[in-house]
């Protein structure tokens, strides 16, 4: 990936804030069954992520990984992040730091090709939008969609920062 195709993301309104908040106070209330919901999909999707997890990279059953509970565990991380996230979307510092923090991990100690955060957000929102279909509205998928991006562009920006050479 060139560095110099990084996304940028778009403002989010106070409005599309409050539905992201709103719509993720109903998900994280199941945070653990969504994370692994999330991961399960992931892992089926784009069966080369799981080359970075030694404790189920071998695993193809859904089932064997719905009860992996590293992969459980994986999944409460993920979601605590995104939690983070959602809960300080008005203080853009806080933000930027935890997804540094995230993107920097990922680059330096586990070494994830950070192409693999633009899909694990894109499952984030597919598996949110047919869990929650009553509460994903069109304002609400416009709002993720800005939040799917904003974390890509933040996580990639670490990645940049630490000088990402694959």
């Amino acid at each position: 990936m060139e560095i110099e195709r990084w996304e940028r993301s778009e403002e989010i309104s106070d409005a599309e804030k409050k539905v992201i908040q709103e719509t993720w106070s109903r998900v994280y209330a199941n945070c653990e069954d969504v994370g692994v919901s999330i991961l399960i999909r992931f892992f089926v999707n784009f069966p080369s992520a799981k080359q970075y997890f030694s404790q189920f990279k071998h695993m193809e059953d859904p089932l064997e990984m719905e009860r992996s509970l590293q992969l459980r565990k994986h999944a409460r991380r993920v979601m605590g992040a995104i939690n983070t996230v959602v809960e300080n979307l008005n203080d853009s510092g806080t933000v930027s730091s935890v997804l540094a923090l995230v993107g920097k991990a990922h680059a330096l100690k586990h070494k994830v090709d950070p192409i693999y955060f633009k899909k694990l957000t894109g499952v984030m929102l597919e598996v949110i939008a047919e869990e929650y279909a009553n509460d994903f509205t069109p304002e609400a998928h416009g709002a993720w969609t800005k939040l799917k991006t904003l974390i890509y562009t933040h996580v990639t920006a670490a990645y940049k920062e630490v000088g990402w050479a694959q």
